[in-house]
């Protein structure tokens, strides 16, 4: 996202909408270890987004993310759905659940806010290595 929007969401309250939080899947941690049947990137047609999310680059990043998430008690899901909530420029995160199961890990969730403090907010930064960087003026 343009780091320019950062004045308009703060000078005029408005948000941004979080889509597709947990990557296509991938920052569910279910690519780790291998590529499972039956999820979202092995939909025939979904090959391009396939081969641009399931990169070696994103995967070492995710399996970081996945340890650390461990490490505070809350499954890969959770911590970048909060990581998004926690967000003050964001308004809205959309949940793209397909089973039950991941719909009431993913709402538990907003109980787990307080999980992801500010030194595990910048830990986050430090793996994803993608912060964006505002212009000079």
């Amino acid at each position: 996202m343009e780091v320019e929007y950062k004045q308009v969401f703060k000078t005029v309250g408005l948000g941004t909408t979080i889509w597709s939080p947990l990557c296509s899947g991938l920052l569910s941690g279910k690519y780790n270890d291998g590529f499972p049947k039956g999820t979202r990137l092995d939909i025939e047609g979904l090959d391009w987004l396939k081969d641009r999310t399931l990169i070696e680059k994103n995967l070492e990043k995710t399996r970081n993310l996945t340890a650390l998430s461990a490490d505070l008690g809350l499954s890969m899901a959770q911590m970048a759905l909060i990581w998004c909530a926690k967000n003050t420029d964001v308004s809205t995160v959309i949940l793209g659940a397909s089973k039950t199961t991941q719909l009431k890990e993913n709402l538990k969730a907003l109980e787990l806010m307080h999980k992801l403090t500010q030194e595990v907010m910048e830990q986050i930064e430090v793996i994803l290595d993608n912060k964006p960087v505002p212009p000079p003026f």
